[in-house]
């Protein structure tokens, strides 16, 4: 099969198109031929070595992907062959054909596209994990998002609407605001010509965000303590901005608020049912048509280089995807 493969820690020019042996299907997998790849953030630290996780060389990067179950191992019951799925694979995705644990995968309803599906699993399930199981986030409440345009700020706005929260986005330029605003949020702050803190107090008299998903760290943070609402919740989801921020506690004593870490692989891992019913439950409302993923480039299998670079460059709204299979 053709895989785009690393054998190196490097930029993304480092990786090489191979033809390598098809993966064969063990107990408890899923073996999936690959029509598309959604591409995350950590996809570009793993080949830079610079992840928690280092895979052996070589090996495909891809965290997740959609396609057709061609194969299931030994006690697998919850996926047939010939079903239409996305799974959560970790690593191996950019390649014709891929394992996923039966756990990491998922049938998808008929009307959601292999594209929308391939870049849902690690954002959605991340933000459906921090909104609903850490954050409590109610009917009502304000939900700040930081990077508001990305791939997970951009579901945070979509859920935390569905949800019935009053969304105020941040993003990073002009050009990024009209999408934030189309996916739901009722205001939104650019950040390099406004100042967070101020906006979310006036927009919401004073009183702050009752929940606050970042995925960006550094200044975002410090700002976001400063705009939180008594007995709000931050999650803390990453640090794309390369600041890990430092807390003040002073400010945790003096906001009653709490400061929330959200490690959605780990909580999938521990509580496998209950992320069963997360992903089931935002599944429903795809079929409903209550949220649609948004992707906004596609690129073949061969300009998986490519496909980081666009990440990279922070130009990119929602989801990039790799396109193996028409």
């Amino acid at each position: 099969m053709k895989a785009l493969v690393c054998k190196e820690f490097g930029d993304p020019d480092i990786l090489v198109m191979e033809d390598i042996p098809e993966p064969e299907v063990k107990k408890g997998m899923v073996k999936i031929e690959v029509h598309s790849v959604g591409l995350n953030f950590p996809d570009t630290l793993m080949i830079a070595g610079k992840y928690q996780f280092k895979p052996p060389f070589p090996f495909s990067p891809g965290m997740e992907s959609s396609g057709i179950v061609t194969a299931v191992g030994e006690g697998v019951t919850k996926v047939s062959v010939g079903d239409r799925v996305m799974a959560n694979h970790g690593v191996g995705g950019f390649a014709e054909y891929v394992l996923a644990p039966e756990d990491g995968t998922y049938k998808i309803p008929d009307n959601m596209p292999y594209d929308q599906a391939a870049g849902f699993p690690v954002t959605y399930g991340t933000t459906y994990h921090a909104l609903v199981d850490r954050g409590e986030l109610k009917p009502g409440e304000v939900l700040l998002v930081h990077g508001a345009a990305g791939g997970v700020g951009l579901n945070a706005v979509e859920l935390g609407k569905a949800l019935g929260a009053t969304v105020i986005g941040t993003v990073g330029s002009d050009e990024k605001m009209d999408i934030v605003k189309q996916y739901g949020a009722e205001h939104v702050i650019n950040y390099s010509t406004e100042s967070i803190r101020d906006c979310v107090k006036e927009l919401t008299d004073g009183k702050g965000a009752d929940v606050i998903y970042d995925p960006v760290g550094g200044d975002a943070f410090d700002q976001s303590m400063r705009c939180i609402n008594w007995n709000g919740r931050l999650l803390v989801i990453g640090f794309a901005s390369g600041r890990i921020a430092e807390l003040k506690t002073n400010l945790v004593l003096l906001k009653g608020c709490s400061v929330v870490g959200v490690f959605w692989g780990e909580f999938a891992r521990r509580y496998p049912e209950q992320n069963r019913a997360n992903f089931q439950a935002m599944l429903d409302m795809v079929e409903s048509g209550k949220i649609k993923p948004h992707v906004s480039m596609h690129f073949p299998l061969e300009q998986g280089a490519d496909a980081m670079k666009a990440l990279l460059s922070r130009k990119t709204t929602g989801k990039v995807i790799i396109t193996v299979k028409d």
